[in-house]
């Protein structure tokens, strides 16, 4: 990668800017007197000298410009390696797995969390959604100890709420207050005829697909 790689990302105002939940504060302190990179940072809050901020963008907060999937650092260089929210919007998740695995030392903690049923959110781009079988798949060798579950932040009614409020969103004025005034029980089943469904706008229908679909001829 070259600084014009770099240059290349707009930056906008959809900026992950989150507090560390509890696990990553834990590996943070634990390392204290050793070094953790966090792998796809974006803008934080707050700034701890032990971790190494790498970003595709020059946030304020960023130490290092780097993608994933290519990391500038020495193999076995991290007592630690976080990855918050990033593999969705890498295109080769496999190769950012193997970077994450490359850098940490060995006996060193990952922690990594991915979005399965979030809707799109493109900063650069958004691409995988994961399973927790999916997630596990990518760091399947070389690591021990491994857990992997669904985070109390991304409890399904996290999903649920999103994904109504983005449905609604995409609706007329009008079509959005019969939307919301429906009942659970009305949305159980689905009335391809209803006018919330046939007014959905097309944004929408992208950010929260179903199913999508390619056709293409070879070359």
């Amino acid at each position: 990668m070259s600084i014009a790689d770099f240059e290349k990302i707009e930056v906008t105002g959809n900026v992950s800017d989150h507090n560390y939940d509890d696990r990553a504060l834990k590996l943070i302190e634990k390392h204290a007197q050793g070094m953790v990179l966090d792998a796809g940072a974006g803008l934080r809050s707050v700034y701890y000298p032990n971790v190494v901020n790498a970003e595709i963008v020059d946030y304020p907060t960023t130490d290092v410009l780097a993608f994933a999937d290519e990391l500038p650092f020495k193999d076995n260089s991290f007592d630690a390696v976080i990855s918050l929210n990033v593999l969705e919007h890498v295109p080769n998740p496999f190769a950012a797995a193997e970077e994450l695995y490359r850098v940490l030392k060995h006996g060193g903690d990952l922690y990594v969390a991915v979005p399965f049923l979030q809707p799109f959110h493109g900063y650069p781009n958004h691409y995988y959604n994961m399973t927790t079988s999916g997630l596990q798949g990518l760091f399947a060798t070389g690591f021990s100890n491994v857990d992997c579950g669904v985070l109390e932040a991304g409890h399904p009614i996290h999903a649920l709420t999103w994904m109504l409020n983005s449905y609604a969103n995409g609706l007329h004025p009008k079509e959005k207050e019969a939307f919301t005034d429906l009942r659970v029980s009305d949305l159980l089943s689905a009335n391809t005829q209803a006018a919330y469904v046939k007014g959905l706008s097309d944004f929408a229908k992208e950010e929260l697909s179903c199913v999508n679909y390619l056709t293409a001829t070879k070359l």
